[in-house]
């Protein structure tokens, strides 16, 4: 399989990585402990062997904030339950305001062209002032805060805000339908809700008041909705606010209250940060509880070793409030960079819009998902030959497998001299299992490497460890990011059966994965996802990676269908302007996918379909089509950002025959 893969896409020359921060990381141990570690894989290896040494020495380097340590770093080694750094007390917010000096810790672009910035000293005072508003409001540790929010910088702020007196923030994006909303948001019971009155998206003005009234009548817990003005003026969103119940505006809310320093209110290690919520298209979402501890570490593990980011880098991620990136890209603050906020559809007005902020800003690290960068490619983009990138050092991708044509096509027609680290990980851990690094050369289709700290491990059907075969993603040994637990889950039920119903005290990650021969990672996606035509297992990326290259395809999502006693490959296409799937078509796909695999993985039956259901954070949603074509219910259709093209799947005739 990865024959092709000899030779890497990039590496970095000795010069650059003696320069990393991981390099540097690596030669402090050696230096503490009396190692002679001399590169990644054997430092990857004593930070799995050594766990608590590993996470006590990044403790140090990252310079973590807080009042009290205290010896042990880990009291309890199980899964779930680990207890790390049990005597620790500190605030998540205190540490990603560390920096309260004139650089710019903000950038927010909307769509619509409309800029604002903040330096981190002004961060601190907008933080100061609406911590000051949230305790007069009766906010108090361990009170939930919502925000329905755009990814503007109101959204950090409240989120800090939140955060500082040890309350629990948890978000979803404006574009989530009303019951999307009440799965979530009903479930955890907030104090305050922080909406906005309207957003862009794709050149449209979306109003959000209609659902705003609908949210503070149905969730009765809120006892506070503060609106922050998005599409429209102040004095408009104040007008409108007038006749809503329970709201205020920003400014009013803020205004009103009394003068208050900025507390950080200290907490154990363990405290619940956040509440994310899985996509939820099987049932209602579950509610993912971190802890302020674990996310801290791991996020500043991952950004200032693993994306070496620095004070002087300005860091990008495309995301929304209702995807676990707006997390992961809100932690940089911790390392002191400019993080770059967008709102909008980063096709409009033109495919090269983001590229054009990367100029702008100076963008030194962009991220977005695998799905653009196909879109992109599929646009004929050529950032390269029409923008400088000049601080553009590393771009990252998520959300589903990047096929090894998106890896090229970045080296190509993007960059030729970047770090390309494709990651993944989850919600369910709000961070990587496998991510990049700046040390390591760049394979074609692979992760470059699993996560410090992490054991990470494939493993066959019989629970054995394998490598340069497929198997399930495991994690066997506890980690500081593991979630608390689930919320409303008292008896812990719902998340043992979530992760380790397979192999009691090992995390299944419910990926299907590959380790390769130098290390790095491939994801054929999800387990469940997972196709058996004649009982041999295939990943469905493994699928799309070939459909990919052909042109007529803009898109497609595979499932297999039970027929007649077994399973067949059914593929789904949709297709540019004015094609139509015809014989030639079918043939051409058809072959391009045997070409390039195996015979079982060439689809009994290709589709053409006008549409590809998503989830918000734009994840093609395998299980829900297989549902509807097997005329099952899908329970949660809320949670996805199109749910009107499943019709598209019902009794189609072309299943029907052979």
């Amino acid at each position: 399989m990865n024959n092709n893969n000899v030779q890497p896409l990039w590496r970095p020359t000795e010069q650059a990585i003696a320069a990393t921060q991981m390099d540097q990381f690596r030669r402090r141990t050696n230096e503490r402990h009396g190692l002679s570690l001399a590169d990644y894989s054997e430092l990857y290896r004593w930070s799995v062997d050594k766990r608590e040494a590993f996470w006590s020495d990044l403790w140090d380097f990252a310079g973590v904030i807080a009042s009290q340590r205290g010896e042990r770093a880990l009291a309890r080694d199980t899964m779930p339950g680990a207890e790390w750094f049990p005597d620790a007390r500190l605030n998540f917010a205190e540490n990603l305001l560390r920096y309260r000096d004139e650089r710019i810790a903000l950038v927010e672009r909307l769509e619509n062209g409309r800029r604002r910035q903040l330096t981190y000293a002004e961060l601190y005072r907008r933080v100061e002032r609406l911590a000051a508003a949230l305790v007069a409001q009766g906010v108090e540790r361990g009170d939930r805060v919502a925000g329905f929010m755009p990814n503007i910088i109101d959204t950090v702020v409240a989120m800090l805000a939140t955060t500082s007196l040890g309350a629990i923030w948890t978000s979803c994006s404006p574009d989530f339908g009303i019951n999307g909303v009440l799965d979530r948001f009903g479930q955890v019971q907030p104090k305050v809700l922080f909406a906005c009155e309207g957003y862009f998206y794709n050149g449209k003005t979306i109003d959000s008041l209609p659902r705003l009234t609908e949210i503070v009548a149905r969730i009765d817990s809120i006892e506070r909705m503060v609106v922050v003005p998005v599409a429209r003026s102040l004095e408009d969103t104040a007008a409108a606010v007038g006749t809503l119940e329970k709201a205020v505006t920003l400014d009013a809310f803020v205004d009103a209250a009394p003068e208050r320093a900025l507390t950080f209110t200290q907490t154990e290690f363990n405290h619940p940060l956040y509440i994310m919520y899985s996509s939820g298209t099987t049932g209602v979402p579950k509610c993912i509880v971190h802890g302020a501890g674990g996310t801290l570490l791991q996020h500043l593990k991952e950004h200032r070793l693993h994306c070496d980011l620095k004070r002087e880098d300005t860091l990008f991620y495309f995301t929304t409030c209702g995807w676990m990136m707006w997390n992961w890209l809100v932690s940089g603050l911790a390392s002191g960079a400019t993080l770059v906020l967008f709102d909008g559809s980063p096709f409009y007005p033109a495919a090269e819009s983001l590229w054009d902020m990367v100029d702008e800003e100076h963008i030194s690290i962009f991220g977005t998902s695998a799905k653009y960068i196909a879109a992109l490619e599929k646009s004929g983009s050529k950032p390269r030959e029409t923008h400088r990138l000049e601080k553009l050092r590393a771009v990252l991708s998520t959300g589903s497998p990047l096929a090894h044509e998106g890896f090229r096509y970045v080296y190509r027609d993007i960059k030729a001299d970047l770090c390309l680290s494709s990651i993944s990980g989850g919600t369910d851990i709000i961070s990587c299992f496998a991510l990049g690094n700046p040390t390591l050369p760049v394979y074609a289709g692979e992760l470059q490497c699993r996560g410090l700290g992490m054991a990470v491990e494939v493993w066959d059907d019989d629970g054995r460890p394998v490598v340069g075969e497929k198997g399930e993603l495991v994690c066997t040994k506890s980690f500081p990011c593991m979630p608390i637990g689930f919320w409303n889950d008292e008896d812990g039920c719902k998340y043992r059966s979530a992760y380790f119903d397979n192999w009691p005290g090992v995390w299944a990650h419910g990926d299907y994965a590959e380790i390769t021969e130098h290390e790095g990672v491939v994801i054929y996606g999800r387990s469940d996802a997972v196709l058996n035509p004649g009982g041999v297992r295939i990943g469905t990326a493994e699928i799309y990676r070939q459909v990919e290259k052909v042109e007529e395809v803009l898109d497609s999502i595979c499932i297999g269908q039970e027929w007649k006693g077994d399973v067949r490959v059914v593929l789904f296409v949709v297709l540019r302007e004015g094609i139509e799937l015809n014989d030639d078509l079918v043939q051409k796909i058809r072959s391009t996918i045997r070409a390039n695999t195996t015979p079982r993985h060439v689809p009994a039956k290709v589709v053409q379909v006008a549409d590809i259901p998503r989830t918000i954070s734009g994840k093609i949603v395998e299980l829900a089509v297989r549902n509807v074509v097997h005329g099952k219910p899908v329970k949660n259709v809320e949670a996805l950002a199109n749910p009107e093209a499943l019709k598209l799947y019902e009794n189609l005739p072309a299943l029907m025959e052979d």
